[in-house]
């Protein structure tokens, strides 16, 4: 099947360098079509979701984003590291970009971020799918993943790691997947990375919600425990919009578990569908 990959970029976007990789395009025989920006979790640089992109390439201008402090995008030490950082990179990359009518697709910490990007209501911005975001946040239930379990192996990658090597932190995974998460996970910044996981206990996103009037899809796994079914009666309590789905047969790394069931969660919430 031919790729739908177009490029990767950069774009100077809230004072910082911003990479994306975009697939599908926007102009088919049919007119234009949506965009989708697809923001990854916190040690997931955006080409590994790029399997993930190239679905989304059949149906969408799709826009994959490096999150400040991870793969190509601005990095190092003096950097801003913060939820509200993240959340106005965001919004200055669609505007960079001149998207009109756009969604935003956010995984685990990108699903953090998409919730507290759209509480600013920008312009253009038209869903929101969350993809089992912590819930964690001062006084609530901490995140259940353990910090060294990130800083360990971006401290193993950093003096070079093999996908055998990465196997002992995620023995799930094919070698394909594996050979991709040790090529790039040094380039995730370990004091970005330290900022985002203990943000998962400061940062109030239940706060935001009521303030959000997009129609938003919260999909949560059946498995990790991350978000609890008393979790979704509270979101969907404060975004009476929210739709959920539970996607069958996955952990929280739900394209990786089950891939045709993250794709079909989505139904046609989107406009269009993902099979």
């Amino acid at each position: 099947m031919t790729s739908t990959y177009l490029y990767g970029g950069h774009v100077c976007a809230n004072g910082i360098r911003q990479h994306y990789l975009r697939f599908g395009g926007g102009d088919t025989e049919h007119g234009e079509r949506d965009a989708v920006i697809i923001i990854p979790g916190i040690t997931s640089p955006a080409v590994t979701w790029g399997f993930v992109a190239e679905q989304f390439g059949r149906k969408f201008d799709t826009y994959v984003l490096d999150v400040r402090g991870r793969g190509l995008s601005s990095s190092g030490e003096g950097l801003d590291y913060s939820l509200d950082a993240q959340a106005g990179d965001v919004v200055a990359l669609a505007n960079a970009l001149g998207l009109k009518r756009y969604a935003l697709v956010g995984h685990s910490m990108g699903g953090r971020i998409a919730v507290r990007a759209a509480r600013a209501n920008p312009e253009g911005l038209d869903r929101l799918v969350i993809v089992d975001p912590p819930v964690s946040g001062p006084g609530r239930r901490a995140y259940p993943a353990k910090l060294p379990w990130y800083v360990d192996s971006i401290r193993q990658a950093a003096q070079g790691m093999s996908a055998q090597d990465m196997r002992a932190f995620c023995p799930t995974w094919t070698e394909e997947q594996l050979q991709l998460r040790a090529q790039w996970l040094h380039t995730c910044f370990e004091p970005a990375i330290v900022r985002s996981f203990e943000d998962f206990g400061r940062d109030d996103i239940h706060s935001d919600l009521p303030h959000i009037g997009h129609p938003m899809l919260l999909m949560t796994a059946e498995r990790g425990d991350v978000v609890r079914d008393e979790d979704v009666d509270e979101w969907t309590s404060l975004a009476s919009q929210t739709l959920h789905v539970r996607v069958p047969n996955a952990g929280h790394m739900i394209p990786w578990d089950n891939e045709p069931g993250f794709y079909a969660a989505f139904g046609d919430f989107l406009g269009r569908s993902l099979v």
